[in-house]
């Protein structure tokens, strides 16, 4: 279906009914649903992360309700294989002929929505058969390609404070990672109605909101988004400011080691138009800039030895750039 001005409000329509059908059972979590929607409309990946208890698992599995798509989850394990999440060949015999034949069979990473839980309790390996599958949408084994059905969203979750028997993901495999959402803890009013909505033998019925054809509609239309010249310079002066060795900002020469790449770049302009968008707007504002400058480059900024040690993180330098670096040049 061609998207025109007749049907992109309806489909903006329910985008919002998309998340307040979520809500129905996710109790605040306002900005991490808000990002977790604009890495789905700009067609990228997210990394949770956040502490035990506080939903992870619970908010992707009522999304994947609230949306007409197919969903998997994966528990990653130190056991885990590459082929427990692709899938493997099968020896299979033709009946009529008698002859045998390996015929491929599609392991959980062939769905729509994947709920890759716990991701760094399993080694390297493992977790490299995602790279190819998150970066080309797209699966090799054995030499023959299978293609991912699209829309492809993969939601992984991880806990910062649990390191034992764990494999932090390699730089690499974050990139891949379009945001790094870190989710907090509620405010006292949300812990009360999480408590008294939790407890007893009311449950919530979630509706599926939006399908697959609609989404894939939304995520061309992001890109049809419209973003000024300025606010394009405007985020390569943020990029470049991240890099210590060109930086004329010092607080990242005192506390960065490694700074953000172009694709950081992208990424920010990409969920920039998606949050436009998702906001019902249809050109970027500096203030989408900004908001997504935090999980874009949470995981793209690597800190020095001396930021460890004296716990300035990421986030901080974000900060501090987005005050030092001006819109205009």
């Amino acid at each position: 279906m061609e998207i025109t001005e007749n049907n992109i409000q309806p489909l903006l329509g329910k985008l919002s009914a998309l998340k307040s059908e979520i809500q129905k059972v996710i109790v605040g979590q306002d900005q991490v649903l808000d990002e977790i929607l604009v890495a789905l409309l700009a067609g990228g990946h997210c990394l949770l992360e956040g502490v035990p208890g506080l939903a992870k698992t619970l908010m992707v599995r009522t999304m994947s309700q609230a949306l007409h798509l197919s969903f998997r989850r994966i528990q990653f394990t130190p056991d885990l294989m590459p082929t427990d999440i692709v899938g493997t060949e099968i020896l299979e015999e033709d009946h009529a002929s008698g002859k045998r034949f390996f015929k491929f069979n599609k392991g959980p990473l062939f769905a729509n929505i994947i709920l890759a839980d716990e991701i760094n309790r399993t080694p390297p390996k493992t977790q490299s058969a995602l790279l190819e599958a998150m970066q080309e949408f797209e699966v090799t084994y054995a030499g023959q390609t299978y293609p991912l059905e699209r829309p492809f969203f993969i939601l992984a979750t991880q806990n910062p404070i649990e390191q034992a028997g764990t494999y932090p993901l390699p730089e690499a495999q974050l990139d891949r990672f379009l945001l790094y959402v870190k989710i907090g803890y509620p405010t006292a009013e949300e812990e009360i109605n999480v408590l008294s909505s939790t407890t007893g033998n009311k449950k919530v019925q979630v509706n599926p909101i939006i399908g697959g054809e609609e989404i894939r509609q939304l995520q061309s239309l992001v890109r049809d988004v419209t973003i000024n010249e300025d606010l394009i310079q405007y985020v390569s002066r943020i990029i470049r400011a991240t890099r210590p060795d060109t930086s004329p900002v010092s607080y990242v020469k005192e506390w960065v080691r490694w700074g953000a790449g172009p694709r950081a770049g992208q990424a920010l302009i990409l969920t920039a138009k998606a949050r436009a968008l998702f906001k019902g707007r249809y050109a970027v504002i500096p203030e989408d800039i900004q908001n997504m400058a935090f999980p874009v480059l949470r995981h793209r900024i690597l800190m020095n030895f001396k930021a460890d040690a004296e716990n300035v993180s990421s986030d901080m330098v974000t900060a501090e750039l987005l005050k030092a670096i001006s819109r205009n040049a």
